[in-house]
């Protein structure tokens, strides 16, 4: 165990409870969705998850700093919680299980745990820093993970996300370019195809817009699974807003490719 069991334990009941009130409400039929500012989709299940493991930390680490995405920054300290409660929103808002609750813990600007709770796909990925990276149904049942030992990107299979992000961006020709160099390309989109880049069974997923609680638990479940993770421009900075993470072998590779 590492010196963040306590934590990883603590987050494990606050995906249990979120899931709990997330699967309740998923495909609801009065279940309300308005649009943020922003102009993405929020629901009812986005703010009362949030809520409610707002409620768990200040019972349990009160001392603790909380970012969320629904409510923003509150406390501070060395330490501080950072959280989505459904990443895949517009998925969720349709039907479409591919979503989750992330939730992070930084120590000192560091994320040290991170734990991804997909609960209408059947599926939970964690890690805390030193422990490895897990995915199963509990801290008890629980198997190891590992990124792939493919080596050469045309044997590589990576997900992406929409076409009109990298457009923005400037880097649609890269992006192709990037696809036709893989031996196959698919968009599972949001956290799952970073975790799947954990697990194994993708090589490369990549993402150009991002915000810190899209990132946070992400990073640390790549890295303990012995992968790679970085913005576009390579740096590891959770304000950075893009996210690539590899098996960390075709990494480099990776990055150029998307350069303009």
């Amino acid at each position: 165990m590492t010196g963040y069991s306590d934590d990883l334990r603590l987050a494990h009941v606050m995906a249990d409870a979120a899931d709990d009130l997330t699967m309740r409400r998923f495909k609801a039929v009065d279940l309300k969705v308005e649009t943020k500012p922003d102009l993405t989709p929020v629901s009812d299940a986005d703010r009362t998850v949030e809520e409610a493991i707002r409620g768990t930390l200040r019972r349990a680490r009160p001392r603790d700093a909380v970012v969320g995405e629904e409510f923003g920054n509150t406390g501070w300290g060395a330490r501080s919680w950072i959280v989505d409660p459904i990443d895949g929103t517009k998925n969720y808002v349709r039907g479409v299980p591919v979503w989750a609750t992330l939730i992070a813990l930084m120590d000192h600007g560091k994320v040290v745990v991170g734990l991804v709770s997909a609960p209408a796909l059947g599926r939970r990925w964690w890690a805390a820093k030193e422990g490895g990276a897990w995915t199963g149904k509990s801290l008890t049942k629980a198997s190891r993970m590992r990124v792939s030992q493919i080596s050469d990107l045309g044997d590589a299979s990576l997900s992406l996300s929409s076409v009109t992000g990298w457009e923005k961006g400037g880097r649609l020709d890269n992006v192709l370019d990037l696809a036709r160099s893989c031996w196959r390309s698919r968009g599972y989109g949001d956290f799952w195809s970073h975790m799947m880049v954990a697990e194994g069974s993708v090589d490369v997923s990549a993402e150009p817009e991002l915000s810190p609680w899209d990132i946070a638990a992400l990073t640390i479940i790549v890295e303990e699974a012995g992968g790679r993770w970085s913005s576009l421009s390579g740096s590891q900075g959770l304000e950075d807003g893009s996210l690539v993470c590899t098996n960390g072998t075709l990494h480099d590779e990776v990055l150029k490719k998307l350069t303009p």
